[in-house]
């Protein structure tokens, strides 16, 4: 039985994924030991996205891994927990590997889970030398000025006052309070003016009403030599142009 690669073995001189007889897997100029996918705001692991990047990657053979990001709960989620959340899950994927000192994983991250995934991407962040690359789905910068946007002052004061917000939840199917922590964590992180040291694709629908393009485009200015943009005929889901995206995200991995 053939068992699991530890890497994902890229060679720019090979067209398709092939084990090599040790367990990595072969395609291109980069070898990843894993990837893991951040899922978006009031959703969950079992996202379409989710499901859709998991399986695509798990057949050229990279393992993925699709952490729970609402913990301890969704009502007491943050950036903070998130973070600690991506990195006890990193920290565990490279554990495991064989090649623990020199493997190398990749981010997928959507919406809010690509705002997390930029930040774990900055310098300082454990694990950041080992991280090779960023895909992010209409990622949501600036996130606090959208929510004191979106909410205004008055239903800040609101929120503060009451100590929750109900927020619906794609996952749960239903309305869950989140917790005014939420709002006083994120004023604390930069989500706005980031940089990256890594090589960025990002895809964001310009009909996005959650999260404007002209987040991904600003970022895309600031990095330019980092990040590639590419921006679909789509809404804040992508969900029409997963085909699209797949095929984008196989020439990005092919050129690593």
């Amino acid at each position: 039985m053939m068992r699991r690669p530890d890497r994902f073995h890229l060679r720019v001189d090979v067209v398709r994924t092939s084990d090599n007889g040790d367990g990595l897997f072969e395609m291109g100029a980069m070898s990843f030991s894993s990837c893991v996918y951040l899922h978006g705001f009031a959703s969950g692991p079992s996202s379409s996205k989710a499901k859709f990047f998991g399986a695509q990657l798990s057949q050229l053979g990279i393992p993925v891994t699709v952490p729970d990001l609402n913990k301890p709960t969704f009502a007491e989620m943050t950036l903070s927990s998130q973070l600690e959340v991506v990195q006890s899950s990193i920290a565990s994927r490279i554990a495991t590997s064989e090649d623990a000192d020199d493997g190398s994983f990749l981010i997928v991250g959507s919406s809010m889970g690509g705002l997390v995934a930029t930040l774990s991407a900055q310098d300082k962040a454990p694990h950041a030398h080992q991280l090779k690359a960023l895909i992010l789905l209409a990622p949501g910068f600036g996130l606090p000025r959208r929510w004191t946007e979106l909410l205004g002052e008055v239903g800040l004061k609101h929120w503060k006052e009451k100590g929750f917000v109900d927020v619906f939840h794609h996952g749960a199917n239903k309305e869950l309070p989140l917790r005014y922590d939420f709002y006083l964590d994120a004023i604390k992180y930069t989500t706005e003016g980031l940089s990256v040291n890594v090589p960025t694709l990002v895809f964001h629908g310009q009909r996005d009403e959650t999260v404007p393009v002209e987040e991904s485009k600003e970022f895309q200015r600031l990095n330019p030599d980092k990040v590639q943009l590419e921006i679909l005929d789509d809404d804040h889901q992508l969900l029409a142009s997963l085909d699209l995206m797949w095929k984008k995200t196989q020439d990005f991995i092919s050129k690593l």
